[in-house]
């Protein structure tokens, strides 16, 4: 499933500069290519966990580093000196984090690979430094990881994924989609979502569905079950008969319970009445 809607080349058209672009042409350069740009879903992919990257802290490490076989991990394809659309995606993915009861760390596994392969460890560690900042939860220095590489490993990550990017050589900056990729414990695709704005519910749903709900309380099971990801809308949305089977559920325990306090009570009065009885 192929999305380069008007959003995404907007955005991408602005990441370019206007002014990169207007200057292309009248050189008579080639302007960046922008029907590259965009998401194509591959559900299910496996990721090349074989790949290397560099953490921020310059130590070598493979992508299946962060996989531990019990963890979803949520995968953003992000450049650190990007000057727009990246830090509005990363801000928005802090924003629903804050709103969410799980921590990258302990729930789950956040990593940010930049795809800029001129980039380095020491910039991907200012913006480590400055998220972790905003964020505020000392599990997250241990479960968001910012990454940099090779320019093959970064684009084969890239391809598994389906997103598509390009550089524009006149602006020096790269136009890209703003979506983020939910993964399994085990490595495959299992959600992507997009935009600049990740509600906490659809983080939290993304995640457990990755997880095949190995993680949540009963609660958030039962969340699960009254929802489902509705590609039309690219959100979750409710699931108008499994809440009426809960509903239906939750009435007949109600009742239930009503009614055998109800039947406790009466059993006891009866005694005590027949007690009362057998004393006179």
């Amino acid at each position: 499933m192929r999305f380069r809607n008007l959003e995404i080349v907007a955005v991408a058209v602005l990441l370019v500069g206007a002014a990169g672009v207007a200057s292309a042409q009248l050189a008579g350069q080639a302007v960046p290519a922008l029907d590259k740009v965009g998401i194509e879903e591959h559900l299910d992919a496996a990721l090349p966990l074989e790949l290397e990257f560099l953490d921020e802290g310059g130590r070598t490490v493979k992508l299946g580093d962060y996989f531990d076989g019990a963890r979803p991990v949520i995968l953003t394809l992000n450049y650190y000196r990007c000057p727009m659309l990246c830090g509005l995606q990363l801000n928005g993915v802090v924003a629903g984090m804050e709103e969410l009861d799980w921590t990258p760390g302990v729930e789950f596994e956040m990593v940010t690979v930049s795809i800029d392969p001129l980039e380095t460890p020491e910039l991907a560690k200012a913006k480590k430094d400055n998220y972790l900042r905003r964020y505020q939860r000392p599990a997250a220095a241990r479960g968001w990881h910012f990454l940099t590489g090779r320019q093959v490993n970064i684009e084969r990550l890239a391809e598994t994924v389906g997103f598509g990017y390009t550089y524009d050589v006149v602006s020096g900056q790269y136009a890209h989609a703003a979506a983020i990729f939910v993964i399994t414990p085990d490595g495959r695709v299992a959600r992507y979502l997009y935009g600049i704005e990740y509600p906490a519910k659809s983080l939290k749903l993304a995640l457990m569905e990755a997880s095949q709900g190995e993680i949540g309380s009963p609660l958030d099971q039962l969340i699960m079950y009254c929802y489902h990801y509705d590609p039309a809308s690219r959100s979750y949305a409710p699931i108008a008969m499994n809440i009426m089977r809960v509903g239906g559920g939750a009435t007949v325990l109600v009742l239930g319970v009503t009614l055998g306090t109800w039947w406790l009570r009466e059993s006891r009065r009866r005694r005590r009445a027949a007690m009362e009885s057998t004393q006179r």
